[in-house]
């Protein structure tokens, strides 16, 4: 019998305030449209999980999403990953009260380590997710940045991710800041070295540009989930309008939208026929 592989196809959903954005670096963030909206599409059309990043949260040391969390998760059946601002054990519970499945932590247990095991032991493995912004230094090594990529921690981001596992988080999320939203593919040579590391589920993100950049990055490593944004973003704008509706009363960057722009270097694809393509590689995702 063939054996197949399954990899979970994972939109992430950057917010600010009320809107879903998107930059480059994590930073130049320009306005896409609802959340809601684009959440409710990915789960029509075959998402795994979707990814909530609350963008600004660092600024207020709060995550803000819980009522736009309620709001999604009434329409949609697919777990609900939320990070940005978490910092105790009842930020945690207010937000899997709200409707998430699993939280996303960077900053706070790279201060207080500690947290990674004190929350998997109130709420479980499955549920602590463990996000880490890399960015490579000129001596080819990769340190652990947190607020969007703005501060350096000095944490080596190898010798990390095997702490994050052995204090029992359940998944990490590797971030390449260097490739985010750069449309330059994804670091394969960062996800091999954290994937030889540990054992538990690793979930990519930061770099495709298009359906090749997954299916190589399927192909050369073993990560078990893909968070991607621009590539489903720009494909979903630029099929329907009304998703993100430039005359929308919308704070921020919105100059984007009103042009009906899109970036260069961003091969959109819808996540159906990412999906079909990872079939035709004996890949498994919930799109099929």
């Amino acid at each position: 019998m063939e054996q197949k592989r399954y990899v979970r196809l994972i939109p992430r959903l950057d917010i600010k305030g009320p809107n879903l954005v998107k930059g480059i670096h994590l930073e130049g963030l320009r306005v896409m449209g609802d959340p809601a909206i684009f959440a409710k599409h990915y789960y029509e059309n075959g998402a795994d999980e979707i990814f909530c990043m609350d963008v600004v949260a660092s600024l207020y040391e709060r995550n803000s999403l819980t009522e736009m969390i309620s709001q999604i998760a009434s329409n949609i059946f697919i777990p609900i990953t939320v990070g940005g601002g978490i910092r105790s054990l009842e930020d945690i519970k207010k937000v899997l009260d709200s409707g998430a499945d699993k939280v996303s932590l960077n900053t706070a247990v790279i201060r207080n380590p500690k947290l990674i095991e004190s929350a998997a032991h109130r709420f479980g493995s499955s549920t602590i997710v463990v996000t880490v912004e890399a960015i490579k230094q000129p001596n080819g090594s990769y340190l652990c940045f947190v607020d969007n990529g703005r501060e350096d921690t000095g944490v080596e981001v190898m010798e990390w991710v095997r702490r994050v596992e052995s204090l029992g988080a359940g998944e990490l999320v590797i971030t390449s800041v260097d490739r985010e939203g750069t449309g330059e593919g994804f670091d394969l040579d960062l996800i091999k070295q954290v994937t030889s590391l540990v054992k538990i589920p690793v979930v990519a993100h930061g770099g495709a540009a298009s359906v090749d950049d997954i299916a190589k990055l399927v192909t050369e490593t073993t990560v078990n989930g893909i968070a991607a944004a621009s590539i489903f973003h720009y494909d979903l704008v630029a099929k329907q309008s009304t998703i993100a509706d430039p005359t929308a009363q919308r704070e921020g960057n919105t100059s984007f939208l009103k042009a009906n722009r899109s970036f260069a270097k961003i091969k959109p694809i819808s996540l159906k026929d990412a999906a079909n393509r990872l079939r035709e590689m004996k890949v498994v995702c919930r799109a099929l």
